[in-house]
């Protein structure tokens, strides 16, 4: 039963070598744009930024460890939530570093986020095919399309030469994804834990935190609309006056 449910959610090869020929055509293509020139090097060469790019590194070998069926019941769960969890923890840490050594620069502005985005929806991605009760695919479309909401407003209020400070319940946001992709990945190997006599509801624990996702996603986005909206009638009201 659990080769055969293994084998369903194995992609094709086909699929499998085109995903790597395109992660390996950006990757390439990055790698000549920013190390180029020694202005480039300098850039992204330092603590913080490594650390960055060390968690877009992750991304393929995460589609990897979901995607193939080279490893046994509860091996797979594991290594995937592990590869997620040590990718997540690298986004406080670069931020840390880049405040402490005095290293934040625009190169970090703009991996940091970008490796945030990647990391969430390369996961949410593959729970879609991986485990479609608990990760059906509206879900995903909604978190995403939050984040291209988000990066559309903030595109928008740069041009018009005004930002929007990050907001609280943004970061609730991505600690409630974190807990819900690897809730998820854990409720697709068991349905609860036994340990010691006290039983672990996996599955039950991995549907509230997707519905928590739910509902930050949500409350996050308005949120950032709201300060948006805000911003847009203060310059609104300048120009008039």
């Amino acid at each position: 039963m659990w080769g055969a449910r293994r084998a369903a959610i194995a992609l094709p090869r086909g699929l499998r070598q085109a995903a790597s020929d395109s992660a390996a055509l950006l990757f390439t293509c990055a790698y000549r744009i920013i190390f180029s020139t020694p202005a480039g090097r300098h850039a992204v060469l330092n603590l913080p930024n490594s650390i960055t790019l060390s968690r877009i590194a992750c991304v393929p070998f995460l589609i990897w460890v979901l995607s193939t069926d080279r490893f046994g019941h509860g091996t797979q769960e594991f290594l995937a939530a592990g590869i997620f969890i040590l990718a997540s923890v690298t986004d406080g840490l670069d931020g840390y570093f880049a405040r402490k050594r005095g290293q934040i620069s625009t190169v970090g502005m703009l991996l940091d986020p970008l490796a945030d985005k990647l990391l969430v929806a390369a996961g949410l991605i593959m729970l879609v095919r991986y485990t479609p009760q608990l990760m059906p695919p509206w879900i995903a479309v909604l978190v995403l399309g939050r984040e291209f909401l988000i990066t559309g407003l903030r595109s928008v209020a740069a041009r018009e030469g005004f930002t929007i400070q990050a907001r609280e319940v943004g970061k609730l946001k991505m600690v409630a994804q974190i807990v819900a992709i690897v809730s998820v990945i854990f409720a697709h190997g068991w349905w609860e834990w036994n340990w010691f006599g006290f039983i672990v509801g996996v599955h039950f624990t991995a549907r509230l935190a997707v519905w928590f996702m739910i509902a930050v996603t949500l409350i996050s986005g308005v949120d950032y609309f709201l300060a948006f909206w805000i911003q847009v009638a203060r310059l609104a009201r300048r120009r008039i006056a």
